[in-house]
């Protein structure tokens, strides 16, 4: 276990001038209110903070961030409070310890809606400063690399949390030695028998080509040493287990069919000296076509900068290469953190300029903005689970803006990325100067420019498409507001009808104070829950007009044992002898009923299953979350409506002369058994300029069966004319329309 005068000189090796008080403090207090408590492997509990520590001080982080990392467990598992750690150690250093406490009671792994919320609060809470979430980074580090005293269970779930979550957010951070590790520990647990398979097959692999990385490493020193580059260092390393798992799944290649296990670093002095070590290295071996990357004049949004390449080297081996600087090797290695040595000044170093903010900090408070745009829980995780987990392209718009997306990004990604009210109204792209379909898949230099209309409303299809969080998001916003629209639109005729044969007039503003009994909180979803179906338009009048009578007219039939009666919808009924006998529609498609056109794109209406076309009598149903519902009046189904006379909506086919719409409709016949008589009525089908939708068949007789056909069909009449020419068939027994 660490002294604690090993942590001071650990520190002390960085930053001479280091706070010895305050590390010697916070060491002590960890230590007595930790005391006694063991952890699961029978170690002394502080072994924890202070290997937690000890990870922050290879990072290079400042005393009161190694004071954190000492009293971080100490509100969640002593006695200590708040307020105590303020007074001892200032509000600074509480709020920090107070937030890991908050973090560490989080469930990552959970159920979704769940997890979601819990990913909120772990991002907002380390949004506000970053050194909290380099302390649980830390935590979780060295909690994986002592995970084998838990339970199965505990491991399986403590692993999955990791790799879904810390991995990629130490990633994302820029800290991909961590990302690395953590991944590794994670994969162990998850995965058992492929991390111990990979990890034998690369220690066979080593054994086979025991000196090889250094022979390498030797070759390629010795070669830029003697072109002038001094003091340069060359270091080789084989790729972690994950890593190789994760190739050989995405790219579906076997452990022989991978060439470049090895990876080397060429760190130099400053960016110059970069590009012509790669000059070096390129004019002396053989390049790998579509393996080379420029991240300096590129950098990664998580700060990452290296030179990227890979080579057929030393002994015929495919190596890759990552050609840096010493402070991109730096910030490499330790992302984020790299950067708080040089928080307070812009000091070029090796010709790079730090600014205070980093691009990787910059990305999550990037994540933060995106909680206030209103998103559910799991529309959030999504999103940012696509942005953890995402390799990037690099874009630009004709400007010369650099855009990073998810590698598979498509211009609508890159649309939304620009402002999320261009990606509502792309309706094109070019690509390098030219028109490419939406669905392109952008490659690394493409120039961008996005086609736009005022009046388009982004495909609900859409979001299939595209890759990014972001734009999934945006997607769906835009379908929920295009369909609330609608369902507006209906229900405000909806209203104005019922207000009107009340003899009210409807307005909005008069719906206002009555929100509240109705149940919404604004205007237009009261107007919309009325287009669902999920509120009754009487419901409304009621609310608004308290002393409203519903009436129900009552005619004198013209008929022995009929008689007619309006429903408060307005609709017109012929009824056999008592109310709920509803069959026949007199008045329904007069000129107060709503027009219908047809369906295409519109998500209020639509037809019963049996179809219906134009020229039957039809009336509307406001089912909920349906809107309306079209049935023919003949239909049986109408009859377990017929006490809910509100829900009856007039509507009216209202079709011009250039209507190329079909519209279904079920017909069943019974027909001799007998070969070609399906044949007989396809023909006449077809002849009659009419398609089969569905067709089913079974035999009801020996020498009999029955055919339902769902049929495509201009209008009744075209309709009747086949039933007709079916009907005279001499193998056809019997035809007639169905309706359900």
């Amino acid at each position: 276990m660490m002294r604690q005068y090993e942590l001071v000189e650990r520190v002390q090796k960085y930053k001479p001038d280091v706070n010895e008080a305050l590390l010697n403090k916070a060491y002590v207090y960890a230590m007595q209110k930790h005391g006694q408590q063991k952890r699961a492997s029978g170690d002394p509990y502080i072994s924890h903070p202070l290997e937690v520590a000890a990870i922050l001080t290879e990072m290079h982080l400042d005393e009161s961030t190694i004071a954190v990392a000492l009293l971080h467990d100490t509100i969640e598992d002593t006695t200590a409070t708040r307020a105590e750690i303020d007074d001892l150690f200032g509000e600074d250093i509480g709020a920090l310890v107070e937030g890991l406490t908050k973090i560490k009671k989080l469930d990552l792994v959970t159920k979704k809606a769940k997890q979601a919320e819990n990913l909120r609060k772990l991002l907002l809470a380390i949004s506000d400063d970053v050194r909290v979430l380099l302390v649980k980074l830390a935590d979780r580090l060295h909690n994986m690399r002592t995970l084998d005293h838990m339970s199965a269970e505990k491991r399986a779930r403590i692993s999955e949390e990791t790799m879904d979550i810390y991995a990629p957010l130490a990633g994302r951070m820029g800290m991909q030695d961590m990302r690395e590790e953590l991944e590794n520990l994670a994969f162990r647990h998850i995965n058992s028998e492929a991390f111990e398979t990979v990890t034998k097959r690369l220690e066979e692999l080593s054994t086979r080509n025991e000196g090889l990385i250094k022979k390498i490493e030797d070759e390629l020193g010795e070669l830029l040493q003697a072109r002038g580059l001094t003091g340069t260092l060359v270091k080789g390393r084989q790729k972690k287990p994950y890593s190789v798992f994760k190739k050989m799944q995405s790219k579906s290649l076997s452990f022989e069919q991978l060439s470049d296990v090895w990876g080397f670093r060429i760190v130099v002095a400053d960016i110059p000296d970069c590009y012509r070590a790669l000059g070096i290295v390129h004019t002396r071996w053989r390049v790998v076509p579509g393996r080379f990357k420029d991240y300096i004049s590129t950098p990664k949004q998580n700060d990452y900068q290296s030179i990227h390449t890979t080579i057929v080297g030393p002994s015929r081996q495919r190596i890759e290469l990552q050609i840096r600087t010493r402070l991109m090797h730096e910030i490499a290695e330790y992302g984020i953190a790299a950067h708080t040595l040089y928080k307070d000044s812009a000091e070029p170093v090796g010709e790079v300029k730090l600014s205070p903010k980093s691009n990787a900090y910059s990305w999550l408070r990037r994540t933060i903005e995106s909680l206030a745009e209103g998103d559910n829980p799991e529309e959030f995780l999504e999103h940012t689970k696509l942005e953890l987990f995402q390799d990037q392209v690099f874009c630009f718009t004709p400007k010369g803006q650099l855009i990073a997306l998810p590698r598979g990004a498509t211009p609508i990604d890159f649309a939304y990325a620009v402002h999320t009210n261009i990606g509502d109204t792309c309706v094109g792209a070019k690509i390098n100067g030219r028109i490419m379909p939406l669905v392109t898949r952008l490659n690394n230099g493409d120039e961008v420019e996005i086609v736009r209309s005022g009046i388009q409303v982004p495909p609900p299809a859409w979001e299939e498409i595209v890759v990014t969080g972001k734009a999934r998001a945006a997607i769906r916003r835009a379908t929920r507001a295009a369909v609330r629209k609608q369902y507006s639109g209906l229900g405000y005729r909806i209203l104005e009808r019922t207000f009107e044969r009340a003899g009210k007039a409807f307005t909005r503003e008069a719906m206002k104070p009555v929100l509240h009994r109705l149940g919404q909180k604004e205007i237009e979803d009261a107007i919309a829950a009325v287009g669902r179906g999920e509120l009754s338009s009487l419901d409304v009048l009621r609310a608004v007009f308290p002393d409203h009578q519903d009436e129900r007219v009552t005619v004198k039939p013209q008929d022995e044992g009929w008689f007619n009666m309006r429903s408060a919808a307005g609709m017109v009924f012929k009824l056999p002898g008592r109310p709920k006998d509803m069959f026949d529609v007199l008045e329904g498609e007069g000129p107060e009923a709503l027009p219908i056109r047809g369906l295409s794109g519109n998500a209020e209406v639509h037809f019963s299953a049996s179809g219906a076309v134009p020229g039957d009598r039809i009336v509307g149903i406001m089912e909920k979350d349906k809107g309306i519902t079209i049935y023919p009046i003949q239909s049986p189904s109408l009859q377990k409506f017929d006490e809910e006379s509100e829900r009856w909506i007039d509507i009216r086919w209202d079709l011009d002369e250039a209507n190329n719409t079909r519209f279904m409709a079920r017909i069943q016949i019974n027909a001799l058994n007998e070969p070609g008589t399906l044949a007989e009525i396809a023909q006449a089908i077809a002849t009659s300029d009419i398609n089969i939708r569905t067709l089913s068949m079974g035999q009801v007789a020996a020498d009999f069966s029955e055919f339902q056909l769902d049929l495509e069909v201009w209008d009744l009449r075209q309709l009747n004319h086949l039933i007709t020419q079916i009907r005279e068939l001499p193998s056809v027994s019997t035809v007639k329309r169905v309706f359900e």
